[in-house]
C-alpha cells in the first residue's frame, strides 16, 4: 500500500456520498491490476475470474494493448464523425473480413447502443419493405439481457430491468428460450421483421442456445423474410471458442451486435450489418459523437487480432475443460451445483435447490478469499476470467474457490 492511499473507507464513502446509487458494488477499492489479477487499495491480490463483466479478455496491462493504447493517444483522440481516420476505417474493415457475412459495420461505444442501432436497423428494414408499423415486431426470449437504453430494456425479456419506465416501446413480442413450437406459432402470426437472441444467455443465468434452436430460428427467418440478429456481446470475441458463438450454431445471421472484450476493457461497441441491411441506412439515419473514435479503435484492432489467433483460442478450449473438472471435483465432495453449463470460457454453475437465491453471498465469501466471480441471476455463479489465462492462475483460482465455498457453508 503506498503512503499516499487514502484509506479504502473513505474512498467508499465518496462513492456511496456521490454516485446515483443504482450499483451496490463489494467494498473493495481495486488499484491495479497484471494479468489475471487485480490489487487493491491495501496490496491485497485477486484472481480475477469475472473479467470485468467479460470485458478484459486478455487480463488486465496487455503488452500490446498498452502500446496500441499510448500509440495512438499520442496522434489523434477524437474526430468525431465529419472527417475520416485511419484506425476505424481498419477496424470495420478487418471486423467484415472476421465476421463471414458483414459487408458494413457501425461502431458505437457499448453493447446496449449496438443494440439500439440494430433494433433501428431493423424497423428502418421492414419500413422500406413497405411494412405497417404493426409488422415490424422483434422477438427477443425469456432471461434475455440486451441493455439499459428504452428500446434495449425492452427488448430485454426480464420484468426486473422495466419496472417503473413504463411507457415502454411497443412492437416486441416474448417468448421462452429454445422454445421451438412457441417459436413457429409466434412466426405464424404473421408480423414478425426480426428475432433477436444471444447464443449463450448471459445475464438469464448462463445459458446455451439448445442444439439446432438457431439454425431453426435462421429457417423460420428466411421462410418469413425476417432478419436474424445476434447479440454476441457477451458470447463474443473468443469467449466461447470460437471468434463469434454463432459458427458454433451453423446459422448465418443478418446482424450481429458486439461490444464488451471488443476493446477488453477500452469502451467501444459495433454494429455489423450483412447483405441484406448494409445499404438501408442511409445519410443522417443514424449516428454518434463518440463512436469508433481513433483511441477505441486502435485497442479493437489489437483485440480483434489476438483474440482470434488459433493459440487463444485454443487456450480458451483447454482452460473451459481445466475449469469444468475442477468444478466438478469441488462438487463431489461439497453437493453445491446441479449442473455446470455454458460454451468454452463463458461458464455458469447452477446451485441446487438448497442453495437457490444465495449466489451473492457466495460472492462475498469469494472475494473474501481473494477471488472475483460473477452472478448471473440469484441461482448461478458465472465464470469469465480472461481467456489468456494460464494453468496456474486457473488452478490457484480454482482453489480458492473451494476454499470460499467451504467457508460459505461453515458460515
Amino acid at each position: 500500500m503506498h503512503a499516499q492511499d487514502p484509506s479504502a473507507q473513505s474512498l467508499i464513502d465518496l462513492g456511496k456520498r456521490y454516485w446515483l446509487p443504482v450499483y451496490r458494488p463489494r467494498d473493495v477499492v481495486l488499484d491495479h491490476g497484471k494479468g489475471a489479477r487485480v490489487w487493491d487499495t491495501q496490496g491485497r491480490d485477486y484472481l480475477d475470474f469475472g473479467a470485468g463483466i467479460a470485458v478484459n479478455a486478455l487480463g488486465h496491462q496487455d503488452p500490446d494493448l498498452l502500446e496500441a493504447l499510448t500509440t495512438q493517444a499520442h496522434k489523434l483522440w477524437h474526430t468525431s464523425n465529419v472527417f475520416y481516420s485511419e484506425p476505424p476505417l481498419h477496424l470495420a474493415e478487418e471486423l467484415v473480413s472476421a465476421s463471414g457475412f458483414a459487408e458494413r459495420v457501425f461502431l458505437c461505444n457499448s453493447g446496449t447502443e449496438a443494440n439500439e442501432a440494430a433494433i433501428k436497423l431493423v424497423r428502418k428494414w421492414a419500413a422500406a419493405q413497405g411494412r405497417e408499423a404493426d409488422k415490424r415486431v422483434i422477438i427477443t426470449f425469456r432471461g434475455s439481457f440486451h441493455g439499459r437504453t428504452l428500446a434495449a430494456v425492452t427488448a430485454t425479456a426480464q420484468p426486473k430491468y422495466q419496472e417503473g419506465y413504463e411507457p415502454l416501446p411497443g412492437g416486441f413480442r416474448y417468448l421462452d428460450f429454445n422454445d421451438v413450437p412457441a417459436l413457429e406459432a409466434a412466426f405464424a402470426q404473421g408480423d414478425v421483421a426480426a428475432v433477436m437472441l444471444e447464443p449463450v444467455q448471459g445475464e438469464g443465468g448462463v445459458l446455451p442456445a439448445a442444439p439446432g434452436f438457431v439454425q431453426r430460428v435462421r429457417e423460420l427467418c428466411d421462410q418469413y423474410n425476417a432478419l436474424l440478429v445476434l447479440d454476441e456481446i457477451q458470447s463474443g470475441m473468443g469467449r466461447t471458442g470460437t471468434l463469434f458463438a454463432y459458427v458454433q450454431d451453423g446459422a448465418k445471421p443478418d446482424i450481429v451486435t458486439m461490444a464488451k472484450a471488443l476493446g477488453c476493457g477500452f469502451p467501444i461497441g459495433a454494429m455489423l450489418a450483412g447483405p441484406k441491411v448494409a445499404e438501408v441506412m442511409q445519410f443522417g439515419a443514424h449516428g454518434t459523437t463518440f463512436g469508433g473514435n481513433p483511441l477505441a479503435a486502435a485497442v479493437a484492432r489489437v483485440a480483434l487480432r489476438k483474440l482470434s489467433s488459433p493459440e487463444l483460442l485454443a487456450n480458451v478450449a483447454r482452460q473451459s475443460q481445466a475449469l469444468r473438472d475442477g468444478l466438478a471435483r469441488i462438487n463431489q465432495s461439497l453437493q453445491l451445483f446441479e449442473q455446470v453449463r455454458g460454451r468454452g470460457l463463458m461458464l455458469g454453475a447452477v446451485l441446487n435447490e438448497a442453495n437457490k437465491g444465495k449466489a451473492g453471498a457466495i460472492l462475498d465469501h469469494a472475494a473474501a478469499h481473494g477471488l472475483l466471480v460473477l452472478q448471473a441471476g440469484p441461482d448461478v455463479l458465472r465464470f469469465v476470467p480472461a481467456l489468456n489465462i494460464s494453468d496456474e492462475d486457473l488452478a490457484e483460482g480454482l482453489q480458492r474457490l473451494e476454499a470460499a465455498l467451504r467457508s460459505f457453508i461453515a458460515g
